[in-house]
């Protein structure tokens, strides 16, 4: 007579045991530290392996005594199989929105509602960038949602339905149009990221051109592009001009420092390959007021970027910097800032050429992902390596976002009469949204006021050393 199904022998006390409470001590970990995917995975497999190696043995313990307890035996490793799918269900990752830093409780689903009232218009030219279009109107899509403002979307239209039917965004970009959040500007041929900079002269109805033209206009309070920074900075001279009394802008990034909540404003970085003192002195006023009103810095610290401490060092345009620098009155001069200082947190504003400034922006973008390639390539050394890099992968991609000046979306055209924000070519989606709070956080301080009557000065002054002579 074939024995019962419950005389089958099973896993023993402490196997019923260990597996469940492991289960469990697991999932109470993961809810609490936003567990590691690839941790995940690896005990979700094993969860697996383990609930069929279980069927088999029982099913091999029990073949002898005929096919029914064969069946029970299969559906036991089945069992397990649900077992560890159901598991990887419940362990679903926790995934880290990097959109909430960006929010600060202003909008979207996890901030108070958005007062229409309280939006304003930024000009957003389409065209610009690597990817351009589809994922420039992605972000300013996920923009609209989470921030107070509307865009005006400038780009040939070709090219915007292409991208909204491979991207799938009809719907969204609907409902935005019917919000009155979005609305569409069809353009002329775009300026290429390879073509000259002086090539928005000839094309005058290019989508950087339009959308400077809406800010000079008054119909948008900001412009954003990720197009050609050379063409971006020309058509923002042609067409909405310098401030008086600043004879070059320049481009003003946003660095992080040690300190999360403190970042330190770099200009200029890329805009003039040759500078004067003369230059260097007027960008630490422009850079002070944005400081002051954007970032909230009561008194900003400005630094002359330098290979020392010390007045007597440094290059030739260092030396006769310097003490324009140290006369001035209208900001709080903090001397030389040598560049392991620029990301201390002990200045507020540092101002160099912008050759150096662009070398100084290249080598920040590339550090974080060089430390998380590093890092992951030397901790997984060993049993004990393998599982502390586990838990501790997603604090590294956090790390590298901190570090990666891609993240922080764009960086600011100071000294044109105008809010403009040049974003990275390969902006994606994210990098969009994180420009666009840029430009309307710039836009909402009224930095352009203090900058204007700073400009009002320049001006009298000059008039006053005519008069003078």
């Amino acid at each position: 007579m074939p024995p019962k199904p419950s005389d089958v022998p099973g896993p023993g006390p402490s196997q019923r045991r260990t597996r469940p409470r492991a289960i469990r001590r697991l999932v109470i970990w993961y809810r609490r530290n936003a567990a590691v995917t690839t941790l995940v995975d690896t005990a979700t497999s094993a969860g697996s392996a383990a609930g069929s190696m279980a069927g088999s043995m029982a099913g091999s313990m029990v073949s002898t005594a005929g096919s029914a307890l064969s069946t029970a035996g299969s559906v036991a490793g089945a069992a397990g199989s649900v077992a560890g799918a159901a598991a990887n269900t419940v362990l679903q990752p926790l995934v880290f929105d990097p959109l909430r830093r960006l929010q600060q409780g202003v909008g979207g689903s996890e901030g108070t509602p958005i007062n229409d009232a309280e939006r304003l218009w930024v000009a957003v030219d389409g065209m610009g960038g690597d990817v351009a279009p589809g994922p420039i109107l992605e972000g300013c899509l996920k923009a609209v949602q989470l921030l107070p403002l509307r865009v005006k979307f400038v780009a040939e239209a070709s090219a915007v339905e292409a991208a909204v039917a491979e991207l799938d965004l009809g719907d969204a970009l609907a409902a935005a149009q019917q919000e009155g959040l979005l609305e569409l500007v069809p353009s002329g041929v775009s300026v290429g990221m390879n073509e000259e900079a002086t090539v928005v002269r000839k094309k005058r109805d290019a989508s950087i051109n339009l959308a400077m033209d809406l800010v000079k206009e008054g119909a948008a309070t900001a412009v954003y592009s990720a197009g050609n920074s050379g063409a971006v900075m020309a058509s923002a001279i042609f067409r909405l001009g310098r401030l008086k009394g600043i004879d070059r802008p320049a481009i003003g990034a946003l660095f992080p420092t040690k300190d999360p909540e403190q970042q330190v404003l770099v200009l200029d970085v890329g805009a003039n390959m040759d500078s004067k003192p003369a230059y260097l002195h007027q960008w630490a006023l422009l850079g002070n007021i944005y400081s002051r009103d954007v970032l909230q810095v009561a008194q900003p610290r400005i630094g002359l970027l330098n290979i020392g401490e010390e007045e007597c060092k440094g290059n030739e345009l260092a030396l006769k910097t310097y003490p324009l620098m140290a006369e001035e009155r209208r900001f709080q001069f903090a001397g030389n800032c040598e560049g392991r200082d620029v990301l201390s947190g002990d200045f507020d504003v540092v101002v160099c050429d912008g050759f150096t400034g662009n070398v100084l922006l290249k080598f920040l973008e590339s550090v974080g992902s060089v430390l998380l390639d590093v890092l992951k390539a030397e901790l997984p050394r060993g049993r004990r390596g393998k599982v502390g890099s586990a838990f501790l992968i997603s604090n590294l991609r956090r790390i590298k976002k901190r570090l990666d000046h891609a993240e922080h979306g764009g960086a600011l055209l100071l000294g044109v009469n105008g809010v403009c924000v040049i974003g990275h070519g390969s902006s994606k989606a994210l990098s969009v949204v994180s420009a666009l709070r840029l430009a309307h956080s710039a836009a909402n301080h009224r930095v352009m006021d203090d900058l204007q009557r700073l400009s009002a000065e320049a001006g009298d002054a000059a008039e006053s050393a005519v008069a003078c002579g």
